[in-house]
């Protein structure tokens, strides 16, 4: 069977040919491109990619195709998939099926064959920007018009779309220490199971969670997950995050909650030229000096200053954590409230796992 040709089209008017993978037909979205050489089925069942076409820096991809136990989610969430070097076929004793081939059954469209090396260099010095795959009679002008019709990631209010629609618990492992209620803005699964191993059980509860909701639960405390969008549309999850820091209900944001946090501490937000997605992220704790290799995957930070603890509505807080590839805002800590948050992804399934003591400290929090 001869290859099927596709085009991606950036919104600047750049144009990659190569061929068809996973899906045909066509996809826009906003192009980003992640850094992790590992884990990449952990990157597509991602809630936080949503409506985002992931372009994998990585040469060779698939090549140990696709498992049942390493999903973040129940559903490949990428809006469209990037690739240089698709696997021939998986090697893997845990591979039940190829990447392709999972890509095709989602409705996944993606192109291989693609210079991603020259992709992500664009990409870094024009900044995250629109894009469009296709391979149905692929037509760059056709295809650029439409991606300029595409809606910006600026204004995106997605969490409330990934969210769980009903609340579910993941039960403790073990004897339960602590019940804490989590706002869903997009949760992977390896989360709460970085809890439970904690004795930890997680009430996982959808965003349309009023605050009268979240308080009624009584939980020892308030866990805000990661997501996808601009944190500046969410104005029902800064009302959660309010409600828990008023009544002192130990709180921990990461990602997503980590924005959160900080627009519910007075904090604006905006949007990073690329972003940090991918494995490798340098970060400093500023208390201890200590660098963490971590996870990240978003688009936005919090804007708040770095060298001195800064008044809140809540008391004062201070900057914990920063990215030592561009000094940006990683971490937050309320110095007169049991609140904290980081913006990358401690539980991080495909590794590093530098940052996993943050449950510890999020349980410590609670054992006071």
């Amino acid at each position: 069977m001869s290859p099927q040709p596709a085009v991606l089209v950036l919104e600047d008017g750049r144009t990659f040919r190569g061929e068809a993978y996973g899906a045909r037909g066509e996809t826009v979205g906003e192009a980003v491109f992640a850094t992790g050489m590992t884990g990449y089925q952990e990157t597509l069942t991602d809630p936080s990619y949503h409506r985002q076409v992931v372009v994998m820096t990585a040469p060779h991809i698939g090549n140990t195709g696709v498992n049942d136990e390493d999903g973040e989610s129940d559903r490949i969430w990428v809006a469209g998939y990037v690739v240089r070097d698709p696997a021939r076929r998986p090697s893997s004793w845990r591979s039940r099926g190829g990447l392709g081939d999972e890509l095709a059954g989602q409705g996944v469209v993606g192109i291989s064959g693609v210079d991603t090396r020259a992709l992500t260099r664009h990409l870094r010095e024009r900044g995250a920007m629109r894009v469009g795959i296709s391979s149905a009679g692929p037509d760059p002008e056709r295809l650029l018009a439409k991606v300029l019709d595409s809606p910006s990631m600026r204004g995106a209010d997605l969490a409330r779309e990934v969210s769980t629609a009903a609340a579910y618990t993941v039960p403790a492992i073990g004897d339960r220490r602590f019940r804490i209620a989590a706002v869903d803005l997009g949760i992977k699964t390896m989360t709460p199971r970085r809890l439970a191993e904690r004795g930890i059980e997680t009430l996982v509860l959808p965003v349309t969670t009023t605050a009268a909701e979240l308080l009624a639960v009584h939980a020892d405390g308030v866990f805000f997950s990661n997501g996808p969008g601009d944190p500046a549309t969410a104005d029902y999850a800064v009302n959660l995050m309010r409600a828990a820091i008023k009544v002192r209900t130990p709180t921990f944001g990461i990602c997503f909650g980590h924005q959160i946090l900080g627009r519910a501490l007075g904090l604006g937000t905006y949007k990073l030229g690329y972003g940090h997605r991918g494995v490798n992220q340098p970060v400093q704790d500023r208390r201890t000096g200590r660098v963490a290799i971590t996870a990240h995957n978003h688009g936005f930070a919090v804007d708040a200053p770095i060298d001195e603890p800064f008044r809140t509505p809540y008391g004062a807080a201070e900057v914990s954590h920063v990215g030592l590839n561009d000094g940006v805002v990683e971490g937050l800590r309320c110095l007169d409230r049991p609140a904290f948050s980081v913006q990358y992804h401690p539980e991080a399934a495909a590794g590093p796992h530098d940052a996993d003591p943050l449950f510890d400290s999020f349980v410590e929090l609670m054992s006071r």
